[in-house]
């Protein structure tokens, strides 16, 4: 991607040093801190921090390390007799410079992020406008917006980066979207309320967790129904898959619990979790989890294969959305 933004945000980031530290790294957006926090997850320590980001929900990394993108939940206020719809930010981050690099304005507040193989767009869900937008970080400009469906809420995108799916929670389905025309195929079905979706290792399979009834449904991508459901817990939240794809992670708000499920068996592993497990990431090749709480500045470090607490690291405000760079 391009090197010299088109937007260059004259801002000074308050950054501790991130030089030393081993890789992975994992970025996490903290909501209400207004920064991104960084952790080294070799030593489960926090590295470094970027003020001045505006109650980011969601981020991503390129896939070469190079660029860390977080979007804002906050939809920016306009000016008397403005007529142009409310805006919310997206910064692009350049960590080895240590500063932001350009800052995008998308419609409507930023929910999710996503972003496609090649590194070029980064897909943002929009719950209140009911599409995605597309950052193209080549032309760094939002170059188009996708319909599709009341209250879109996670996106995942395909290994090959032909397909993004898109859950949207206000009609129970997911949307299945050609990224070569970026249109929307058809419509899957995936049980009520779906929100945070993962995809299986073979491609088969989407998982989705369904907050209001507690389950997780298994979406055969073949025939575009749900192939089997999990009854789980209460409002549940975070979704991820381990690293040899055996097992899914999944976390209840309300019951306190983190849950390592084997959906081929249906055995499951519970920790509990206190207070309001909420987001969580694989850190693929550590053999770790990275669990955080809605409620206080926490991440609790998990071992995915026993289920076992392993560590917790205190950050400030709370953990939306994570990303790792490897």
């Amino acid at each position: 991607m391009t090197k010299k933004p088109l937007l260059v945000l004259a801002m000074a980031i308050a950054m501790m040093s991130t030089a030393a530290s081993a890789k992975p790294l994992v970025y996490v957006a903290a909501g209400s801190a207004n920064r991104i926090i960084v952790i080294d997850a070799a030593t489960d320590k926090v590295v470094g921090e970027y003020d001045g980001i505006d109650n980011p929900h969601s981020i991503v990394s390129t896939p070469d390390g190079e660029y860390v993108i977080s979007g804002s939940l906050k939809e920016k206020k306009l000016a008397k007799g403005d007529k142009s719809p409310p805006h919310s930010t997206i910064y692009l981050v350049h960590p080895e410079h240590g500063h932001v690099m350009l800052t995008m304005k998308a419609e409507g507040m930023i929910h999710h992020q996503t972003i496609t193989p090649d590194g070029r767009y980064v897909i943002s869900t929009h719950p209140t406008r009911g599409n995605i937008s597309l950052a193209d970080l080549q032309k760094n400009q939002i170059v188009k917006t996708v319909a599709t469906g009341p209250s879109p809420n996670y996106a995942a995108v395909t290994s090959d980066g032909k397909t993004v799916y898109v859950s949207n929670s206000g009609n129970g389905t997911i949307s299945e979207i050609d990224t070569a025309t970026w249109t929307v195929k058809r419509a899957l079905m995936a049980g009520p309320g779906p929100e945070h979706i993962v995809l299986s290792k073979d491609g088969m399979t989407i998982y989705v967790v369904n907050p209001v009834k507690g389950i997780l449904s298994a979406v055969d991508i073949s025939s575009g129904k749900v192939a089997r459901t999990y009854e789980i817990g209460k409002r549940l939240h975070g979704l991820d898959i381990s690293d040899d794809g055996a097992t899914l992670f999944i976390t209840s708000k309300t019951d306190e619990k983190f849950i390592a499920l084997d959906p081929k068996t249906d055995t499951r592993r519970v920790l509990a979790l206190s207070p309001s497990p909420y987001h969580l990431e694989t850190i693929e090749g550590t053999g770790k989890v990275y669990v955080s709480s809605s409620k206080i500045g926490k991440v609790w470090v998990v071992d995915q294969k026993s289920a076992k607490l392993l560590g917790e690291i205190d950050i400030k405000g709370e953990g939306h959305q994570m990303t790792t760079v490897r």
